[in-house]
């Protein structure tokens, strides 16, 4: 399908600009949906809409996330739409594991590095249970806003109740991963949590 990434609350789309074979191969493991077949150009999979994210993208291949990868810079670009890049995977992915990039939000703390920490999942915000959230925890979500180091990992809803969904319980991080769907946890949407519960984190960014 066509290759969209989640931004500052919007889907944007990538640009076709030296898209290839290694490129594709990031989206496809990060997504895990084994290794990629094809590197889509020419919005082969339809037109996107909204912001076109990254251009001229360039990977090696074992990075994690395509914004790992080099690029113009996050939204610099000379496209339109008819050049969104796309790719096919090996794998069909029917029930997604994996939260999509810079789907993290803090929110009710002042600034963007620091409150309610909330997960942008399945079209909607959901919040994190606090039951064993600890300094490691927010280590990683500090680290994957770009928001250096951790100060505090909050409980009991430091930053005021959130509404929705309480999308994970129990998280367990060792403190080095990159994004915070590498740590262990109950599953998504598994829990005995209430709202009261819910995680936050200040960083010092």
């Amino acid at each position: 399908g066509r290759v969209e990434l989640y931004h500052n609350g919007s889907w944007g789309t990538v640009c076709d600009d030296a898209w290839e074979l290694a490129d594709a191969e990031v989206v496809c493991r990060r997504l895990g949906c084994g290794e990629a077949l094809l590197a889509a150009s020419e919005a082969q999979f339809g037109p996107g809409s909204g912001n076109i994210l990254l251009d001229e993208v360039q990977c090696r291949g074992d990075e994690d996330n395509l914004w790992e990868c080099s690029h113009r810079g996050i939204a610099v670009h000379d496209c339109r739409h008819k050049e969104d890049a796309g790719v096919i995977c090996a794998v069909p992915m029917h029930f997604p594991l994996f939260f999509q990039d810079m789907s993290l939000r803090l929110v009710n703390g002042g600034d963007v590095c620091s409150g309610r920490l909330e997960v942008f999942h399945n079209g909607s915000w959901a919040t994190v249970c606090d039951d064993g959230w600890d300094m490691k925890d927010a280590t990683v979500v500090c680290r994957q806003l770009g928001c250096g180091n951790a100060v505090s990992a909050k409980i009991d809803a430091f930053f005021g109740e959130g509404m929705g969904d309480i999308l994970l319980d129990n998280v367990v991080c060792r403190g080095d991963e990159s994004s915070l769907d590498q740590c262990s946890h109950r599953g998504l949407g598994t829990h005995d949590c209430y709202h009261k519960e819910d995680a936050g984190v200040i960083c010092e960014g």
